[in-house]
């Protein structure tokens, strides 16, 4: 009997094999999707038992097998949601466990997208987990270690497994996504977890052995899982699973010798650390940790003497059987010679430092440290006076690398003849102890959003974000701010006129790189905050307690100077730049421009995708992505010098057509020449994710620059022109490109044509235009450098599309072939009818321009040029250029 006879007789959803030949007829004809789903809940409807029809369907076919989908998880999903409609089909008791085993049978095939709707319609959630348990681990035993890892997730076996068991063959496969989604939601796995892969990291682990236990591994490439990569993860998941890095004991003690090799290098190599600073640093890092102490030892030795390794083998009250005998043997001598050192020491250096840096015009009195909020009183009074003018800043200790945002320690607040320093920790901590903790928050607050108090900054965004993370309710208080000025700015118009300092006779006490520091090393040359009081000033900051331990307490004298220091300048820059802007090369509405205007925020950026590190693009230097009551005066492109990343290079070729100085990194360049070029040359680093937290540091505030790297060169030059407020003409476009201006030297009034493409010279018929050079290639993006300066002239290329999109926004569009050609010839009134028909005579002024992509056969430019030249004679030189281009 034929099928259409069957079907005739009886439902074709009485049997479920019927019902499948029916379903695969119309699953190859996919204009007939619809039928198919109507079939199978028509079919469905007529079988007597749904759950168990499909299970003979999916055992009698294997084309659900394979990846994608396939027709039985059509089938699957459309009875699913088929169930929904008719609960009364659901089974229960013996039946459902039958039917259960029937689909355990077939899951060792089962893709992954067809795990969710069997589990769903058969319930398996609800079955044996012993049953369970024990399917999962015949497929893990047969070496299906993903499967077993999904299928357990599915059904939420996790708690009762291994966790090292399940997780390691996946580690080694490269599956790490599957092993964060194993144990995301148990925090007690996550924490196993760390702890299993913190043992890894244990110097005398060997990963290789511990892979030789899994067999049949696919794709395991052992010296992609190393140490170094763990580390990596670990912190990662550290942070996405917010668990307390003192479970990884051993990652940990990698991080902090990293740490410890960058503070030696800091002191005694760039030699850029105070003995100070370092030692706290030092101490903070090693504490009571055997292990870093050994090390801290060794690397003494390593950059020191003697005297200094037994010094810090007292200080650590490390017992002399574990020293090497030399250490232990001058341990009691060089005591003695290092305090005498260091007192004659100290006393040299302060004498360097009245001399050489900025110091305070108040008396000592007059700095006040705050630790109570009875002391806060007359902080609260004099600070919050309308009409106030306030300095403010902050300072916390250095992370260097560790997880978690920096904390406020110190918040100063700088008014006229004195200075406050807040002690946020035991603020914060008496003001929760005496149920008060909005009393602090509330303060700074009304600070900020006072409009009759001007508050004066140095890159206040980087501040007011460590704020909001040292206090939750600061939060957003950027955006409730108030009469915000942000010296950085000016800042950044000062150092693009540094020469017409020098030229206008302004006195600076400029200080020598060459000169040397109290232990004899360089000093670095000034940049930030200090570099702005040196030429406003005339002497820098001494910088030198800037990278104190700030949360340890009591502070020294030296910190609490430094602070004051850093708040109560900026009155004082603030003070002279508005009495004088002239004489620093600014406006002389400075004044009107600064005063009492409320902050401008940025809107909120686009977010990027997770393997940027923000900036970021906001991960701009401290305030450099905030707009401050003070924009950035208008420069032209000539007066604007950068130098682009290696994977900028696009953006870098679309400046440079701008009329930009640019200098771009080759592919081969470290990031780091970037850093060198700018601060010999005095340009701004354009750069984008992790590099820039690099380049920042070796520049001055502002000079460094990230863009958003997913962005077109375009949007990329248009966030870079509008940032620092360069403004673009005619002029000049492609003013820096060479063939440009060879161009320009055989043009007259700029109306002879670029053609770009051929390889030789050629002289063309009109008197009025004696020269036109050819170039086979340019500087700069081939689609934009053809684009010239008269956003008249049409474009001649193949593919419009393409060239369009890279011209600037003023350009007119491109034309694509001759018919375009003559098209937009003819709506610009030049015609291309008969003799005496052309009424309008622009064209010898607009002459069109040719690409090197106009691919179009040379005869076709030649007919075209020839029905110009009959009806105008001017154009002549068009056949001529159809001749010789092609």
């Amino acid at each position: 009997m034929s099928q259409e006879g069957n079907s005739g007789d009886r439902p074709a959803g009485q049997d479920p094999l019927l019902l499948l030949k029916t379903l695969q007829l119309l699953w190859t004809k996919k204009e007939m999707k619809k039928q198919l789903k109507e079939e199978i809940r028509r079919g469905f409807a007529g079988l007597e038992d749904p759950l168990a029809g499909l299970l003979d369907m999916l055992e009698s076919n294997g084309d659900w097998k394979g990846k994608g989908h396939s027709l039985g998880y059509y089938i699957s999903s459309e009875l699913q949601l088929w169930m929904k409609e008719h609960p009364a089909v659901q089974q229960s008791g013996m039946k459902l466990k039958k039917l259960q085993a029937r689909v355990f049978r077939i899951l060792d095939q089962c893709p992954a997208n067809l795990l969710d709707p069997l589990i769903s319609i058969y319930q398996l959630h609800t079955a044996d987990r012993n049953y369970l348990l024990g399917h999962v681990s015949h497929l893990y035993h047969r070496g299906d270690y993903k499967e077993a890892a999904i299928l357990s997730i599915k059904l939420k076996l996790q708690p009762d497994q291994d966790v090292e068991k399940m997780c390691a063959p996946l580690l080694f496969q490269d599956k790490i996504n599957l092993v964060e989604d194993y144990v995301a939601e148990y925090p007690e796995l996550q924490c196993r977890l760390l702890e299993i892969l913190d043992t890894w990291c244990e110097p005398d682990f060997n990963i290789r052995d511990m892979a030789r236990q899994y067999q049949g591994l696919s794709r395991y490439k052992p010296d992609k899982l190393n140490r170094k990569m763990l580390s990596k993860l670990i912190f990662r998941l550290l942070d996405r699973f917010n668990v307390d890095p003192a479970l990884c004991p051993n990652v940990i003690n990698q991080r902090h010798l990293r740490t410890l090799n960058y503070l030696f290098y800091k002191r005694f190599v760039e030699k850029t650390m105070t003995q100070e600073n370092w030692a706290d640093h030092i101490q903070s890092t090693v504490g009571e940790n055997r292990w870093l102490q050994g090390h801290l030892i060794q690397l003494l030795l390593r950059y020191c003497d003697l005297n200094t390794a037994a010094r810090w083998a007292q200080r650590c009250s490390l017992p002399e059987e574990v020293l090497p005998s030399e250490v232990a043997d001058e341990l009691q001598k060089l005591e003695i010679q290092e305090r005498v050192e260091e007192a004659t020491k100290e006393e040299n250096y302060k004498e360097v430092k009245k001399k050489d840096y900025y110091q305070l015009p108040i008396p000592r009195a007059n700095i006040r440290l705050l630790q109570n909020w009875e002391e806060m009183m007359q902080c609260y009074e004099k600070v919050l006076k309308p009409g106030q003018i306030v300095g403010i800043d902050m300072e916390w200790r250095p992370s260097f690398g560790m997880v978690g945002k920096p904390r406020v320690s110190l918040l100063q607040l700088a008014v006229r003849d004195e200075v406050f320093l807040l002690d946020l920790p035991r603020l914060l901590e008496q003001a929760e102890v005496k149920g008060e903790k909005e009393k602090l928050p509330h303060f700074i607050q009304r600070l900020y959003s006072d409009a009759t108090i001007t508050k004066l900054g140095y890159g206040m965004s980087g501040d007011l974000s460590s704020l909001a993370a040292t206090c939750s309710t600061l939060k957003g208080m950027d955006k409730q701010s108030q009469s915000v000025v942000d010296l950085l700015t000016i800042d950044k118009l000062l150092q693009k006129s540094s020469t017409d300092w020098k030229k206008g006779g302004l006195k600076v006490d400029v200080l020598s790189p060459e000169q040397s520091c109290e232990d004899g090393g360089l000093r670095q040359p000034e940049k930030g905050l200090s570099l702005l009081v040196q030429h406003v000033l005339g002497k820098p900051l001494d910088k030198t307690e800037q990278m104190s331990n700030w949360e340890k307490r009591p502070l020294r004298e030296e910190q609490i100077l430094y602070a004051a220091s850093d708040a109560y300048c900026l009155l004082e820059v603030y003070e002279k730049l508005c009495k004088d802007p002239e004489s620093f090369g600014l406006s002389s509405d400075l004044t009107e421009s600064l005063v009492g205007k409320p902050s401008v925020k940025p809107r909120a950026k686009k977010q990027l995708n997770k393997q940027e590190v923000p900036s970021p693009s906001g991960q701009q230097c401290k305030g450099s992505d905030k707009e401050t009551s003070c924009p950035p005066a208008p420069i032209s492109p000539k007066e604007f010098s950068v130098v682009c990343d290696n994977m900028l290079q696009g953006l870098g070729r679309y400046l440079r057509c701008l009329g930009v100085d640019v200098r771009m990194l080759e592919n081969e360049d470290d990031h780091r020449k970037a850093a060198e070029i700018a601060r010999q040359e005095g340009r701004v680093i354009l750069t984008s994710g992790l590099p820039y937290q690099t380049l920042r540091s070796h520049v001055g505030e502002g000079r460094c620059f990230s863009v958003n790297c997913s962005e077109k060169a375009k949007e990329q030059a248009l966030q870079v022109l509008k940032h620092f407020n360069v403004h673009v003409t005619l002029a000049d476009i492609f003013s820096r490109c060479q063939v440009s201006q060879q161009v320009r030297g055989h043009c007259i009034a700029q109306e002879q044509v670029c053609f770009l493409g051929c390889h030789h010279a050629f002289t063309t018929p009109d008197p009025c235009r004696p020269r036109a050079q050819c170039w086979r290639q340019a500087a700069g993006s081939p689609a934009g450098l053809k684009a010239v300066c008269e956003p008249s002239r049409p474009i001649l290329t193949y593919g419009s599309s393409v060239i369009t999109s890279a011209l600037p926004p003023w350009r007119a569009p491109a034309v694509s072939g001759p018919s375009q050609f003559g098209q937009q010839w003819e709506a610009q009134g030049r015609g291309l009818g008969g003799r005496g028909s052309w009424p309008c005579p622009r064209l010898s002024s607009a002459p069109p321009l040719c690409t090197s992509s106009c691919h179009i056969r040379a005869s076709c430019w030649v007919r075209i040029a020839s029905r110009l030249t009959q009806n105008f004679p001017p154009v002549s030189w068009l056949r001529v250029m159809a001749q010789k281009c092609f």
